[in-house]
Formats: C-alpha cells, sequence, structure tokens
C-alpha cells in the first residue's frame, strides 16, 4: 500500500517511516513537506491509498490543508497526525472529512492500532475525547454494541464511506444512489447511533470499533 506521509519536519518523517516500515508490513511511504508537493505527489502516484497529513504546514495552516487535498483527492483517505490536539481541532478536523486524528504525542502503539483501525475501514480519534466530542456536538453518542445496530447492507455501505470522510454527492456517486435515498439511509443510521451530526456519527463508530472495510454484497 502507498501511504503518502505530508510533514515539514524531515526527521519526524524519516523516523515515522521507520517506525511504520517495522510495525507495518507492505507500506510504500512517499513524503512531502509542503502542500504543493503533496499536491504534486498525488498527481504523479494515483495510487496512493492513504494520507497521513500535518496541519501545520508552510503553505496552509489548520484544516484548510485538509480541505485543500479533499478538493483535488477527495478519493483518497487522510488521517490527521497533528501536535494540536485539543477536542476542538479533532472535531474540526473530522468535520473536514479526516477519517482519523492521531496525535503526534501518541506512543507507537497507539499509532500502530490508529493506523490498522483506518486500514481496516474504521474511524479514530483519541478514545480520551469521545466525552468531549459528543459535549462540543450537542450530545453524546449511546454506547451500544455493533451487532445491536441493526443497519442494512446498503445503510452499512453508506456507513463505510461517511467515515471515509465522503460527501452525500460522493456516495451517491459511489452507490449509484439518488440523493434523496442517501439521505434516508444517513437518517436511519444516525437513529441506530444515537448522533444528530456526520461527526457524531463517526465519534460514534469510533467509539464502537465498527470495521466496515469491505462493501456488502449488492
Amino acid at each position: 500500500m502507498k501511504v503518502l506521509l505530508i510533514d515539514d519536519h524531515a526527521l519526524f518523517r524519516d523516523a515515522l517511516t521507520l517506525m511504520l516500515e517495522a510495525r507495518l508490513g507492505g507500506l510504500e511511504l512517499l513524503h512531502a513537506g509542503r502542500l504543493d508537493e503533496a499536491l504534486r505527489a498525488q498527481r504523479e502516484h494515483a495510487d496512493i491509498r492513504l494520507v497521513l497529513l500535518d496541519l501545520a504546514l508552510p503553505d496552509s495552516s489548520g484544516v484548510d490543508g485538509l480541505r485543500r487535498w479533499r478538493e483535488q483527492a477527495a478519493e483518497v483517505p487522510v488521517v490527521v497526525l497533528s501536535a494540536d490536539e485539543r477536542p476542538e481541532t479533532v472535531l474540526a478536523a473530522i468535520d473536514a472529512g479526516a477519517a482519523g486524528f492521531i496525535p503526534k504525542t501518541a506512543q507507537g502503539r497507539v499509532l500502530e492500532d490508529a493506523l490498522r483501525a483506518v486500514f481496516d475501514g474504521r474511524a479514530f480519534v483519541p478514545p480520551r475525547t469521545y466525552g468531549t466530542l459528543a459535549e462540543l456536538n450537542g450530545s453524546a453518542p449511546r454506547g451500544v454494541d455493533a451487532d445491536q445496530l441493526a443497519l442494512s447492507p446498503r445503510q452499512l455501505e453508506v456507513l463505510r464511506l461517511l467515515i471515509e470522510g465522503k460527501t452525500n454527492k460522493m456516495i451517491c456517486r459511489d452507490l449509484a444512489l439518488s440523493e434523496s435515498t442517501v439521505k434516508t439511509h444517513l437518517a436511519a443510521i444516525f437513529r441506530r447511533l444515537g448522533a444528530e451530526t456526520r461527526t457524531q456519527a463517526v465519534v460514534a463508530a469510533a467509539r464502537l470499533g465498527l470495521q466496515l472495510s469491505a462493501p456488502a454484497t449488492r
């Protein structure tokens, strides 16, 4: 799997690459120190499957870089790596379409678990932020087991794409569904997860550890 690491600190990129290669086999890591370099790399490497993005780059700041990336390469899931782990920052990143958020202070095992979660189609946010994220969103996701969700195969497909940060329009295109049908599925998903917003749904899915890597048979 080809992964693009976007961070302006070369030593951090090199150290992270060594750790990931040691802990997770089968990865080919590409490096970029600026967002414009990353966008150029994406054009040159159409087979990039995951992006690890720092929110503080010389040519972008905060979630602006994430939004700019997704404008050009929305099909590629993005995991944010950031030294700013305030719940507000985590929330903004998820709202902007990040599939996961990993604090730079995380230990190697946490980083490994987080990336495995994303590779498996699960959302990942720092567990200690669950409660705060729910409060910022206005309500807390209910604690339910995955087997209690009772979602249809199609709804699970919609949820999988939601976790990947896909917009309604992209979900419509990927699943060949009308916008009204997607909204109906999302409403059912929100009810099952006890969520009122897309971000709440992602946080709830992360809390449950839902694994949705393979599309259901149509």
